[in-house]
């Protein structure tokens, strides 16, 4: 099932849009994921868990992947997969249960094998309660645990669509 992205240049929103600004504004080129921290994501004094934050960077990763024109469940049936081979969270300040959290995502320029991603995290008032840094590879996986291979290339429908989700919501397809 492929996921809804709204374009918006009024300012209002809906869960799983991505923002357009006609002008050069600072969250231009970065992938959005909107998202309210719910009971599930907090622990006991309603402070977000730690966890929540990794499932969040992996929905945002994902959600982009299909707006650029490529669904992640596609890339598994061709037994593709691009593991997380590194992953750091500062955190700057606590998200608490209610907090509409926005997500700002970029994909930047690939470095050898690995596909970078800068995340940030901001609280409703619009101040930066995490930011993050998430590498991944390409592995092909078909054919068992021993014939597991780290893929140079990209497969030309994933070069397309990590050039999309460079460039960022303005130049990706609808």
């Amino acid at each position: 099932m492929r996921s809804l992205w709204l374009i918006s240049v009024s300012g209002s929103f809906l869960p799983n849009t991505v923002m357009q600004h006609p002008e050069r504004h600072p969250d231009a080129g970065h992938w959005l994921l909107q998202r309210t921290v719910l009971p599930q994501h907090t622990d006991h004094a309603g402070v977000m868990w730690h966890g929540a934050y990794l499932a969040w960077l992996e929905e945002a990763r994902v959600e982009a992947l299909a707006a650029a024109g490529l669904a992640y469940a596609d890339l598994s049936r061709r037994g593709l997969e691009l593991p997380v081979v590194s992953l750091a969270i500062v955190y700057r300040q606590a998200l608490h249960h209610g907090d509409r959290v926005r997500l700002l995502s970029r994909v930047l320029p690939r470095q050898g094998l690995k596909l970078p991603w800068q995340s940030r995290f901001l609280r409703p008032d619009g101040s930066l309660a995490a930011e993050a840094r998430v590498e991944l590879v390409l592995v092909q996986f078909d054919g068992g645990p021993a014939r597991r291979r780290l893929l140079r290339r990209l497969p030309p429908e994933l070069e397309l669509a990590v050039s999309s989700l460079v460039a960022g919501p303005e130049g990706a397809p609808l």
